[in-house]
């Protein structure tokens, strides 16, 4: 229906997102504040050591493999978009404060990298924590469904299965499908535009449509194999090729640059962090910051809201086994970490040579600001080309690891939170993506200049989800509380017994599986219930 009411849906998901960056800005600011605080407070708290699963339950993955499909699914396609585009233009003047900062100088380029990290770090992984976090704790320990519907029970009960549920569950499928088709139609102009100027491919849509084509393949071959022998395999493999492009450029790029950057731009970041987490920009008195402010802060607290139950739910699904403890850890700062290496290095990279050799990096178009960098090393052109293929294939992976894993979480969502959806259902929805994508691509062919896009009005579509979904967020957070609440925490020996949990508990604490469930939907022993669960845990 976007695809063929392009200019109402425009208008009317503009207007929205227009009026709820004005009127609610600062509950988004508030919002993703306090979700940082909540997830760092539970990290450091006395449930840190409750596991993602029964006590027993140990890692289902190991740290590399664990680290690679966090990274690649959570934001990895957009490092690679942005990594580049977004510091070289706030630091040609695109940043909140232009009247005060002089571009293309280091006090530009400080205040470049400060807003750029705190767009990728620490808020958005927050973010994410909060639900993987519930639905990893309410699946694996609880043994409700893995469905955003679930981190709810405390608080409703067997309401998760009605109308309320159902209604969050849609609202988690929306922002995935349509998220995740937005992006593989904006990365698909990445790759088109990167061929393009290599080998002079044509760009038009019908390429875009090809690219398409052949990511959605990768994909699908990915999720029909599984976690294991496809999601965690082509996660692992886009990593490493993303590491050795970005050790290619450190060698090749600005080195020392680079390096006193990582700690100058990690530190400023974290020095003005309270500063930048709490500011709201008022229209009549910073008229700059909030344009600034509205255009990318409040732009992607939205993306990263919308995105949450996508990322969420696939964090969960591969974070069996771990403590509370190790899920935020490793959740919150080792990405957050791999953000502040990489955009030091591309970043970096940009900013050295527009504010020292005036390379005009910040002047080409973001899917073209990569490549352009690339232009500027002191290398041999081949090399450049080979970098550049690199960097295409990286983008197609990153998008292919983005695709299949947002395909396994529709599946658990329109399965009943089954975490090991059938294999023509894998292949149903993985497909469904990319015919998505194509369509809209294709309808946006036909446009006059100046119409709206339909990749644009989808994505404003899906952000507008944002705002009701961040209700859901500090709701969810609260019933995480109270079933943690209801934990036995106190200090064993390790190699020691667990102690024994009361039976008092309003939330259920037993075996997987052996949830309360509405009346019509029991009919069997609580013994015969947890014996299966347990089965099914340990090979989750």
């Amino acid at each position: 229906m976007g695809a063929l009411f392009t200019g109402g849906l425009a208008t009317v998901a503009d207007t929205a997102l227009t009026w709820i960056t004005t009127y609610f800005g600062w509950f988004y600011i508030m919002a993703a504040t306090f979700f940082l605080v909540f997830v760092l407070w539970l990290m450091f708290s006395r449930f840190g050591n409750i596991r993602l699963g029964p006590d027993s339950s140990r890692p289902e993955f190991g740290t590399t493999a664990w680290f690679a499909m966090l990274f690649t699914a959570g934001m990895g396609i957009g490092l690679v978009f942005y990594g580049v585009s977004e510091p070289a233009l706030y630091n040609a003047g695109g940043g909140p404060n232009p009247e005060e900062t002089t571009a293309n100088t280091q006090e530009s380029a400080y205040e470049a990298m400060n807003f750029t990290l705190f767009h990728w770090g620490v808020h958005p992984w927050a973010i994410y924590i909060v639900l993987g976090l519930a639905l990893g704790y309410f699946c694996f320990r609880k043994g409700l469904p893995m469905r955003p519907a679930s981190a709810l029970y405390p608080l409703i009960g067997n309401r998760i299965y009605g109308w309320v549920g159902n209604l969050v569950d849609v609202l988690a499928v929306f922002g995935t499908l349509f998220g995740l088709a937005t992006s593989l139609g904006i990365g698909s102009q990445q790759v088109n535009a990167g061929l393009s100027s290599l080998f002079g491919v044509p760009n038009v849509w019908w390429m875009q449509a090809i690219i398409v084509a052949a990511i959605t393949s990768v994909a699908v071959l990915s999720v029909m194999l599984g976690i294991d022998k496809g999601i965690r395999r082509l996660s692992v493999i886009n990593l490493w090729l993303a590491v050795a492009l970005m050790i290619a450029v450190f060698v090749f790029g600005p080195r020392l640059y680079i390096l006193t950057g990582m700690a100058d731009f990690a530190g400023y970041y974290i020095q003005h962090l309270p500063e930048t987490s709490l500011y709201v920009a008022y229209p009549q008195t910073d008229p700059n910051g909030f344009e600034f402010q509205q255009a990318w802060t409040l732009f992607y607290w939205g993306w990263w809201i919308a995105w949450s139950p996508f990322v969420g739910m696939f964090i969960a699904r591969i974070s069996y086994g771990r403590t509370i403890r190790q899920f935020i850890t490793g959740t919150l700062f080792a990405p957050v970490g791999a953000s502040v290496v990489w955009f030091s290095v591309f970043g970096g990279t940009a900013l050295y040579y527009d504010n020292l050799r005036d390379a005009g990096i910040a002047d080409v178009s973001a899917d073209l600001a990569l490549y352009e960098m690339l232009g500027q090393l002191p290398m041999p052109a081949i090399l450049t080309v080979l970098l550049s293929v690199l960097t295409i294939i990286v983008v197609v992976l990153f998008f292919a690891t983005s695709s299949d894993s947002g395909s396994l979480v529709i599946d658990m969502l329109t399965n009943g939170g089954d975490p090991h959806p059938i294999k023509l259902q894998r292949f149903f929805w993985a497909v469904t993506e990319g015919l998505v994508t194509i369509v809209l691509i294709a309808a946006g062919a036909g446009m006059a200049a100046g119409d709206a896009d339909p990749l644009t009005a989808l994505r404003s579509a899906s952000l507008v989800t944002g705002l009701p979904f961040a209700v859901v967020l500090i709701v969810i957070c609260f019933g995480i509380l109270k079933a943690l609440r209801t934990e036995d925490v106190r200090v064993m020996v390790p190699g020691t017994t667990p102690p024994s949990r009361g039976g008092d508990s309003k939330v259920h604490v037993g075996p997987p599986g052996d949830m309360d469930r509405p009346k019509t939907r029991s009919g069997s022993g609580s013994t015969e219930s947890g014996s299966s669960s347990d089965s099914s845990d340990s090979g989750a």
